[in-house]
């Protein structure tokens, strides 16, 4: 295992911050990736109950990445989701972020109701805040096992590599993603 691995994996068992990291910085990335989960969440659920998971299809489509933005501080802060199996391209993890969410992954198996979290800081400087995101009943109908055929023709029409699907309940879905662009 390289020295990387080793510090990653010594902050993702640990206490989730590095020695050095502000709490400040730590509580603010749990605060903005807590803002995308909920609107993203309450867009989504509207969606959904309104016009079903097709609609849903679309929502996260257009509107996930503008919740992002919304969130996220222009040259300070930028808000994300990232997964192992992501839907869109853009989305996709850097070689230590699968390290992170694979040992989130190794920890949901151990203990389901804590929700691992972690702040790495990278070689050029920028700190990465992640928290997992836990597969929940109302994801099953676009992320689940047996997804209906509309629901796949919808997200095959929007993401035609998609890898998202086939989740159990409780499963590492992916992560919230908050890169800090510069050092404290």
């Amino acid at each position: 295992m390289n020295k990387f691995g080793l510090i990653l994996m010594a902050v993702v068992m640990g206490a989730g911050v590095q020695a050095g990291e502000s709490d400040e910085r730590m509580e603010r990335s749990r605060e903005l990736s807590q803002q995308l989960q909920q609107q993203l969440g309450a867009k989504l659920m509207a969606a959904m109950k309104a016009e079903g998971p097709v609609h849903a299809i679309d929502v996260c489509h257009l509107e996930a990445p503008l919740i992002g933005e919304q969130v996220s501080t222009a040259g300070e802060v930028d808000v994300r989701r990232t997964a192992l199996r992501y839907r869109n391209p853009a989305n996709a993890p850097t070689e230590q972020q699968i390290a992170v969410m694979e040992q989130f992954a190794a920890q949901l198996q151990d203990a389901p109701s804590q929700i691992p979290e972690t702040m790495i800081k990278l070689d050029n400087g920028e700190q990465h805040y992640m928290r997992a995101i836990v597969m929940q009943p109302q994801c099953a109908a676009c992320h689940g096992g047996s997804v209906q055929e509309p629901v796949l023709r919808a997200i095959a029409d929007k993401y035609p590599n998609d890898q998202a699907t086939g989740f159990e309940v409780g499963d590492l879905r992916g992560a919230f993603l908050v890169k800090w662009m510069s050092e404290e």
